[in-house]
């Protein structure tokens, strides 16, 4: 059975993809010091303090978390990922998108022609329902739908 929610639009797109699913706060710098460093074509999740995502690969998927932590340099990462061509395709908040995720994600989308799909205000109840593994669509609207 889909679920919907509905979000706001911070770089609004149409897209679907598998979810990566996080509870905990995204420490981007941590989770992508690999992938940044070595262009490999994937993204393998680096920060072993983040036991949902470790070693996950997170190329192309619909990254689902409550917020990032970490410091400012994680506007750099997400330019970077995106130049590389191994970001996530989206990027989901259950609560208000921080300054340096929002900084980074539309410096990515300005400087590099590449968006990386970004819907925040989910809301607890989104974060507590979508599993790593799960389909989800997003619209450009802030709509996101969920199928188990």
């Amino acid at each position: 059975m889909a679920r919907t929610w509905q979000g706001r639009p911070v770089l609004a797109g149409d897209i679907e993809g598998e979810a990566a699913v996080s509870r905990r706060g995204f420490n981007t710098y941590a989770s992508f010091f690999t992938s940044i460093h070595v262009p490999s074509g994937s993204a393998v999740c680096a920060d072993s303090g983040n036991a949902d995502l470790y070693g996950v690969d997170l190329a192309g998927r619909i990254l689902c978390v409550p917020k990032t932590t970490g410091s400012t340099s994680s506007g750099a990462v997400w330019l970077r990922l995106v130049t590389l061509g191994n970001a996530p395709a989206a990027v989901l908040f259950s609560e208000q998108i921080d300054p340096p995720a929002a900084g980074g994600l539309v410096v990515a989308d300005i400087w590099s022609g590449s968006r990386i799909v970004t819907i925040d205000r989910l809301g607890v109840e989104f974060l507590e329902t979508v599993r790593s593994g799960d389909r989800v669509e997003v619209r450009s609207d802030g709509t996101v739908i969920v199928a188990a």
